[in-house]
């Protein structure tokens, strides 16, 4: 079949492992068989993921005289995907010596396959090689200080070489390492004294007991990291609020949110409408603020999550609400935990507007 292609033209001859079961060991087995009878450079492989190893055996193929690899970013494909040309790019590259794109096409891998997740709308995978948020990152204390001193012994390529970054996770697992290492990440100098280190880790422990995971929620931390030092003053303080939904026949429900809050000793009661409780409330408490803080008008939510932690207790089960947001400028994570969804919404976007708030202070002090 394949010298009938190439006597009919064929510009390339494409070996396809369309059903993704083929062994890394049988493919070197049939390539090498097949090389004889076909010029290198008109041999492809095309493999899938249904036994996770695409990209394995694209690179096994590479090795062995293939020179023309098929996949897609971020393998998005049929059943378990394609081969994942991010990964398949990233080892050619990086660690085999064979250049497939220019160098600063290759600090453009970690936008693209972010760019690639949102068009698609899926979310990205954080454990994805060379481009997750988790590629780079470490938790454990040993690990941080290990990746202080030399950042080889824990990663494998520097991270910027792909447009991604090293990070340092803060939760239940951390030392004084981990605080001091986010401390500075986030512009801020908790000092020589390590009894603000210590009562950060310590506090960090008992909020991710209670279902906080702070590895996510870099503005949520921030605004502890402050509160705990001793240099954050509550911009604001709840007094009361109360979140309505309501439905009529076949028409669409209507949420409506009043708060009351205190600024600086005034209190201040508005209500608004959205489209949910969490919009509703959301929308309640810019109304309330706008007058004292003008500038979180621009500041607006690009991602809300909810995770149940415990699945057990049905839907009476403890949640953590996550949410993203941006100004246009920096984007930021926040959390919150309740049994009640409202509850850890609220939480979550005080500390999402706590965080802004707290940010522009500081740019306005020079420390940041």
């Amino acid at each position: 079949m394949i010298e009938a292609a190439l006597s009919a033209g064929a510009d390339m001859i494409v070996l396809c492992d369309t059903n993704g079961g083929t062994m890394s060991g049988d493919l070197i087995t049939i390539i090498d068989e097949i090389i004889p009878s076909v010029p290198h450079h008109l041999l492809g492989i095309h493999t899938h993921n249904d036994c996770g190893l695409a990209v394995a055996n694209s690179l096994a193929a590479v090795l062995h005289g293939v020179r023309m690899v098929h996949g897609t970013i971020n393998g998005y494909g049929e059943r378990c995907g394609n081969a994942d040309l991010i990964s398949i790019i990233g080892n050619l590259q990086l660690k085999m010596n064979k250049r497939c794109l220019p160098d600063a096409s290759i600090k453009q891998l970690t936008h693209l396959s972010n760019y690639v997740s949102d068009v698609a709308n899926i979310p990205p995978l954080n454990s994805r090689p060379f481009v997750g948020r988790s590629a780079f990152a470490h938790k454990g204390g040993v690990h941080v200080d290990a990746v202080l001193k030399n950042p080889a012994a824990y990663e494998h390529i520097k991270p910027e070489l792909v447009g991604n970054q090293q990070r340092v996770l803060v939760s239940d697992l951390s030392g004084k390492g981990n605080i001091a290492y986010k401390a500075r990440e986030l512009g801020m100098d908790l000092g020589e004294e390590t009894s603000v280190s210590r009562k950060i880790v310590q506090q960090v422990k008992i909020m991710e007991d209670q279902g906080y995971n702070f590895d996510t929620a870099d503005g949520s931390l921030a605004v502890l990291m402050r509160r705990i030092k001793g240099e954050f003053i509550d911009p604001f303080i709840l007094e009361s609020f109360q979140v309505i939904n309501a439905k009529t026949g076949n028409n669409p429900p209507i949420s409506q949110a009043t708060i009351k809050i205190t600024v600086g000793g005034e209190e201040e009661l508005t209500a608004a409408e959205g489209n949910g409780p969490v919009n509703a409330l959301d929308n309640a408490l810019r109304k309330a603020l706008i007058k004292f803080y003008p500038q979180i008008n621009g500041v607006h939510l690009v991602d809300f999550k909810v995770r149940i932690l415990e699945g057990c207790e049905g839907t009476a089960a403890k949640v953590t609400v996550f949410i993203d947001s941006t100004d246009g400028e920096d984007i930021w994570s926040t959390m919150g935990v309740s049994t009640n969804i409202i509850e850890a919404s609220w939480l979550a976007l005080v500390d999402s507007i706590q965080y802004k708030l707290s940010k522009d202070e500081e740019n306005r002090n020079g420390r940041v």
